[in-house]
Parts: C-alpha cells; sequence; structure tokens
C-alpha cells in the first residue's frame, strides 16, 4: 500500500477512484484495505528492528539504505493510508494540513527510486573499487547521500506549496478534500511534476543499467572476486526489478481508462475491477520490493524469520555482531 498516492500521478487519481468505492462494499473493501496496511507495516517494522539490533547492520551503508527504504515506504505507506481514510469519511482538512501530506507523499515516491540508484551505486564501488570502498560508502557519507536524496525530491512539491501561498494569501487556512491536484493553480505545474517524474526514473534507469554493466564486465576481468561480482550484479538487477515495481504504478491510469471503455463507467464490474487494480497495481509491487529485497539477504533472513513469530523461531542468527 505504499505507493497508494505518489505513484500514479499522485493522489488525485486515486481520489477519484476511491469515491466510487463508497457505494461498491466499502466495509468488505476498507477491511482489505486496512488489514493489508497493518500487515505490511508489521513486516517492515520487523525487518527495520532486525536492522537496529545488530552494530554490523548499523554501520554498513547497504543496510543502512535498506534502513531507509523500509522506513521511507512505511511512511508512505501511512499517508497513503491517512488520505485513505479522509476520503471514505468525506473529511475537509486543513489546506497546511494538506500540503504537508502531500508533500510527504510525493517526497517518500521519489525517494524510492532514488534510494535504489544509491543502493546500486554503493554496490558498483564495493565491487569495482574494493580497496576504496570503506572511504567512498562510509557511514558518514550514506547518511548524507540520504538527506541529499530527501532535498532532491522535496524539490517539486516545495515549488508547489510556494506558488499557491504567494499566489493566494489565504491558501493555507482554506478548508479542502485533500488531494494532489488542490497544489496544482496553473497548468505548467502539473506538466512540471510530470517532467520531474519522466526525470527521476530515466536518471535512475541509466545509473542501475550502468552498475549493472560495469559489475558484470568487473565479475568476468577478475576471477578473484567473481562469487562477490555475480551476487553484486544479481542485486543490482533486483533493484532494477524493484524500479520496475515502481514504475508499474503509473500504469494504473492506462489500465483504469481501458477498463472505463470496455466494461462502461460506473457499472458494478467496472468498480470491482477498479478497485482489483488499485490493489494490485497501486499497493502490493511496492509492499512487496522490501519485502523480497530482506528475504533474499543471508544475513537479514534468519533474524527475520526469529523476530517476525516473537522469537519462537528456532532459526540461529547467520550474523552474530554485537
Amino acid at each position: 500500500m505504499a505507493i497508494f498516492n505518489g505513484s500514479t500521478v499522485e493522489v488525485w487519481i486515486i481520489q477519484q477512484q476511491l469515491d466510487d468505492l463508497r457505494n461498491e462494499g466499502p466495509i468488505l473493501k476498507l477491511a482489505v484495505a486496512m488489514f493489508m496496511t497493518l500487515f505490511f507495516l508489521y513486516v517492515n517494522s520487523v525487518m527495520f528492528y532486525v536492522l537496529r539490533s545488530k552494530r554490523t547492520f548499523k554501520e554498513t551503508s547497504r543496510y543502512i539504505l535498506f534502513g531507509h527504504m523500509l522506513l521511507n515506504d512505511s511512511v508512505q505507506l501511512l499517508v497513503s493510508s491517512l488520505l485513505y481514510y479522509f476520503t471514505l469519511a468525506f473529511l475537509k482538512v486543513v489546506t497546511a494540513a494538506c500540503a504537508f501530506i502531500i508533500y510527504v507523499s510525493s517526497a517518500t515516491f521519489r525517494n524510492t527510486p532514488l534510494n535504489l540508484a544509491v543502493m546500486s551505486l554503493e554496490r558498483y564501488v564495493a565491487i569495482c573499487f574494493p580497496l576504496r570502498h570503506t572511504e567512498i560508502a562510509s557511514q558518514k557519507r550514506t547518511y548524507l547521500a540520504i538527506v541529499l536524496m530527501w532535498c532532491i525530491s522535496s524539490i517539486n512539491p516545495m515549488i508547489d506549496l510556494f506558488f499557491a501561498a504567494i499566489m493566494d494569501p489565504n491558501f493555507l487556512n482554506m478548508n479542502l478534500f485533500c488531494s494532489r491536484d488542490k497544489l496544482f493553480i496553473k497548468s505548467w505545474q502539473l506538466e512540471m511534476f510530470n517532467a520531474f517524474n519522466i526525470f527521476y526514473f530515466v536518471s535512475v534507469t541509466l545509473i542501475i543499467i550502468f552498475t549493472y554493466i560495469s559489475i558484470m564486465i568487473t565479475a568476468r576481468s577478475v576471477s578473484s572476486s567473481k562469487d562477490s561480482a555475480r551476487k553484486a550484479y544479481r542485486t543490482v538487477l533486483l533493484h532494477l526489478f524493484q524500479l520496475g515495481l515502481s514504475l508499474t504504478s503509473f500504469l494504473f491510469v492506462n489500465i483504469d481508462r481501458a477498463l472505463y471503455i470496455l466494461t462502461g463507467s460506473y457499472s458494478s464490474l467496472y468498480n470491482n475491477l477498479r478497485y482489483l487494480n488499485f490493489l494490485f497495481v497501486l499497493i502490493l509491487p511496492r509492499c512487496l520490493s522490501p519485502l523480497i529485497y530482506g528475504l533474499r539477504d543471508d544475513a537479514v533472513r534468519p533474524l527475520f524469520k526469529l523476530y517476525f513469530f516473537c522469537g519462537s523461531s528456532k532459526i540461529k542468527p547467520l550474523v552474530n555482531a554485537s
């Protein structure tokens, strides 16, 4: 559920969809959405606790970045759920509060591809420059990269917010239904928003492809590090897959239009298919991404199983660092 807003040209598309859900089995659909929210929040929380439980994880750049990805997706999940419940309740909020929610939504959405790019670059440095890895990918520089991600991802929503506040001094005091399009006063804002999204994803795709090719070349030329290089380019390939999961959310609009044409507007079939589109194209891919990445790691997986079942698992952790 973590992709619920930012990933589809944002919350304003979700708003339109959720308006229909109120009249189509809202209790059951709300229960499913709440269950998915709580379950994946629990999974992310357990995974994040694992990363904070060992000093090795807290001091290693790749695990710091993975922890940031978990935290980022969890925040987006919470914000998305909040917007979902606001919509179902026909609840109006003060524009200042809505602007903050939309800011968090936009920033966390764009942080995902940026985080994947940095994680890929970290693996690139580890394989192609192993002697300088601890220097380049230090703990301090990793946290600096995270701060830089938030600064970059905040540019677009901050521009929209400041522009709206300048155009209308009373804008932040208004009561409205919270959605992304409320901050779009001029058409160029939407164009800039879409341009930013395209730029982010194209740039990240190029970075991941570059690191993948570089690691493959290193794996073939240096026999002593072939095993680690092979694991590294598989990890980078997984990052490309994760980026693809994020990109699937952009398909929501096209799928929704196709369903509209095939089934007819506001039919029962259309609303049900639209809800499934919402769950499986918008929510599920982003929720599965951290889970797949975490369970693939040999050091994280045993600890995750141990804490997921509240310590009842008999699996021995592979990491013994304090």
